[in-house]
């Protein structure tokens, strides 16, 4: 099986390092801040830089190139030219939310471009590969950030809006586990249910007029998404429709 080599022991090294070791691939010990880096991409198949973006081009050109080692990094944003002077490169962007190190990678969506070495190892992890070119991955990331990130900010709010009459954030995740199954189904428009969908203006203004002034920009703009969804598109204003 290929030989491995991380730098960078965080969250997504080592998420990346357990899930290939246990996968059957030779998994070298991670090298973090402080370490010699010049010989790193000797003795492997794959280097892989899981750095924060920032360091990602100081990392690899610490790294004396070797012709036969394939030096890529996890960055979903940043493309290949961050990469030089190493000649085989690819971008291997695990689409999972990571939490902790140790994440479970297996099946995961991967945004990867470069080397065909990184198609191999999403396919060690019975992954689903998506080619994503330079040009585009700060697109396809932004969309990545607003999936997750977002969502996260999202039912944020939904436990402090839910919190003002007294219901636990808790009795909403079903709901919204089902509303995923659906747009996973159907498709975003044909998801798309409640007060916009129906065109229901009056419940939307009540709804406005309830929130907290902090916890209403949020609410118009996500209103103003959904209208993008129906036929009819009406944008709002903080009072109410157009």
């Amino acid at each position: 099986m290929p030989a491995l080599r991380v730098i960078g022991p965080g969250k997504a090294g080592l998420s990346l390092t357990g899930a290939l070791c246990a996968s059957g691939w030779r998994v070298g010990a991670p090298l973090g801040r402080g370490d010699d880096l010049t010989s790193a991409a000797a003795g492997v198949d794959l280097l892989v830089i899981a750095t924060p973006d920032s360091a990602i081009t100081a990392v690899a050109a610490a790294v004396s190139p070797v012709p036969t080692t394939v030096v890529a990094h996890l960055s979903g944003s940043l493309g290949l030219s961050v990469l030089e002077p190493h000649v085989r490169r690819a971008a291997i962007h695990p689409l999972r939310s990571l939490p902790a190190p140790g994440t479970d990678l297996r099946g995961a969506w991967f945004a990867i471009s470069g080397d065909p070495l990184a198609a191999d190892v999403v396919a060690s992890l019975d992954g689903r590969v998506v080619q994503v070119d330079d040009a585009q991955r700060v697109s396809y990331h932004a969309a990545a950030v607003i999936a997750s990130n977002h969502l996260v900010a999202l039912l944020g709010q939904v436990e402090r809006v839910a919190a003002e009459a007294g219901v636990p954030l808790e009795a909403y995740l079903d709901l919204v586990r089902g509303t995923v199954d659906n747009v996973a189904a159907l498709g975003p428009a044909a998801a798309l249910t409640g007060p916009v969908a129906r065109g229901d203006w009056a419940t939307v203004d009540n709804h406005l007029a309830a929130l907290a002034p902090a916890e209403r920009p949020a609410y118009q703009a996500l209103a103003d998404l959904a209208t993008r969804l129906v036929a009819d598109r009406r944008p709002l204003t903080v009072g109410g429709r157009r």
